[in-house]
Order: C-alpha cells, then structure tokens, then sequence
C-alpha cells in the first residue's frame, strides 16, 4: 500500500520527512559496512531485493485516490539482511517506482516511511520478540517472524497510512474504517503466506542467507 497522489497537507508533509529521515540515518548508522564491502553475498542479496521488490511493487490495486495496494515483501527482506539494509533495499526499490512512474517523487518520504521503514521496524520488533522467547523449534522462527510477522507488519503500515490521512483531514475516519481498515485482514493474509512461504524456502536450501537466523538455538 502507498500513497500514489500527494494528499498530504504542507505541515503533514514536513513531520513524515523529519520521520523518515531521522529512521533512515539511524539505519545508515547501524548498517556495518566493511561487511558489506567483503560480503559478495550480501552485496547479492541486498541488491537483488531491491530490484525484485522495485518489480513486485509495480503489481498493484487501487482503491480510493491516492491508494494502491500491493505485496511488500519487506519482513522476507528484514529477516535476509536485518532491518537497516532491509530498508535501503526497500528504499531503493521505491525508487524504481518512481522512475517508472508509479510513485510521485514529492510522495517519496511519505512511502518510504509506511512501505519500507514501518514494516521493517515491526518485523524486527517481532523477530527480537521471538529470539527473546528462545523457542527451540524452527517453526516457531517460520511463524511467528515469517507468517505471523508479515501479516502485523503490514497491518501497521496500514493504520499507519489511515493515520496520516485522518489527521491531516483527507479522508473521515468512517471512510476509511468502511472502505479501508475494515479490509486489513484480507491483506494480512496474502502478505503472511507469500513471505511466510519465502523464509520457508530460504530456511530449508538456504539459511545462511537469513542472517537473523541463529541456527544453534534450533539443533
């Protein structure tokens, strides 16, 4: 989901900006870049993200104007590379969206805060929640991180997104509850299977490339 117009008001604009910038430096902050530089493989999987996302976000469905729906992918990306590089690979993903036409650039902050950073953040709430718990079970890192995890994420996006719109007075709160909120769940569920479907994947013929699996706690 994503807003595709500028709906925003000047003063709403602003604080998504301030937002998105102050998440992104502390991304940039956390990242480690000397094993970026030696790492071919992580250089492989950053980069790769990013373009399969820049096209997966092409697929989309509107609903009211100024939003569109679609997959994000973004808590498989989170639990490949962590959350920091999750969200520059999304960041770089939008903006093969906005080449390409389906993003407005003036939009660009508002997106990359309720795409990207949003889910990343609640992805990796959840995956810490999880290593906390110290579960046994490999399942339990699929479910809860994967399945589980996706579908909150982009819950919170959403309400995130309704959020912004309520307060800066685009849409009533009844409108978006009657033509939005109300189909959370509906998106819930693809976006848990597809990404819950991917880590599956990625757990059995490819773990190490899930750098926050710790394989030890599992054996």
């Amino acid at each position: 989901m994503g807003m595709t117009d500028n709906l925003l008001p000047t003063s709403q604009w602003l604080i998504t900006l301030v937002l998105f910038a102050l998440i992104l430096v502390r991304a940039l902050r956390v990242i480690d870049w000397q094993t970026l530089r030696r790492d071919n493989a992580l250089q492989h999987s950053l980069f790769g993200a990013a373009v399969v996302l820049g096209f997966l976000w092409q697929l989309r469905a509107g609903i009211s104007p100024g939003l569109a729906i679609h997959v994000f992918g973004i808590t498989v990306v989170t639990l490949m590379l962590g959350w920091a590089l999750a969200v520059v690979a999304g960041l770089l993903a939008l903006v093969i969206t906005v080449i390409t036409g389906r993003e407005p650039l003036l939009m660009f902050a508002a997106n990359g805060l309720i795409t990207v950073m949003v889910p990343a953040l609640v992805s990796h709430g959840i995956m810490l929640w999880e290593r906390k718990r110290n579960f046994r079970n490999f399942f339990a890192y699929i479910f809860f991180c994967g399945f589980f995890g996706a579908g909150i994420a982009v819950a919170a996006a959403g309400l995130v997104m309704c959020l912004l719109l309520w307060t800066s007075g685009v849409y009533e709160f009844h409108e978006l509850v009657h033509e939005y909120i109300r189909y959370l769940p509906l998106f819930m569920i693809p976006e848990g299977f597809v990404n819950g479907t991917l880590v599956t994947g990625l757990m059995v013929f490819h773990p190490d490339r899930l750098t926050t699996l710790d394989q030890r706690r599992y054996r």
